[in-house]
């Protein structure tokens, strides 16, 4: 099994940065990808970003290209998703998620954070 914390939300104005952080534990966390979602009261979650475990290709949803950067490091059992140029848009609930086979899909993670919350001020 692996355990998921995340770190790093709190309220920004547009055009602010947060780093969010996903810290592994129990499953060897370098075989794993990674992947993160947001999701908004009454919608289903969206895939954002995510990450094979060798960090070698990346996925970003049209919306957060060139704003995003998802990375991770393995020796340090961490994920990271850095969030540039924020905007009001991007306001949810965000969750990191880790699985075999990873992809932008739900069912394709297994284990996931208990998330924590963006919120951006216009």
């Amino acid at each position: 099994q692996v355990q998921l914390v995340e770190s790093g939300g709190g309220l920004v104005q547009a055009g602010g940065s947060l780093r969010l952080s996903c810290a592994a534990s129990g499953r060897t966390f370098s075989t794993i990808a990674m992947g993160w979602f947001r999701q908004v009261s009454g919608k289903d979650r969206e895939c954002v970003a995510a990450i094979t475990w060798s960090g070698s290709n990346t996925y970003y949803t049209d919306s957060v290209k060139g704003r995003f950067t998802v990375s991770r490091d393995n020796a340090k059992n961490m994920g990271y998703l850095q969030m540039n140029n924020l905007q009001p848009e991007d306001t949810a609930v965000y969750y990191c998620a880790a699985g075999d086979r990873g992809g932008s899909y739900d069912w394709e993670y297994d284990y996931w954070g208990q998330g924590t919350q963006v919120t951006v001020s216009s």
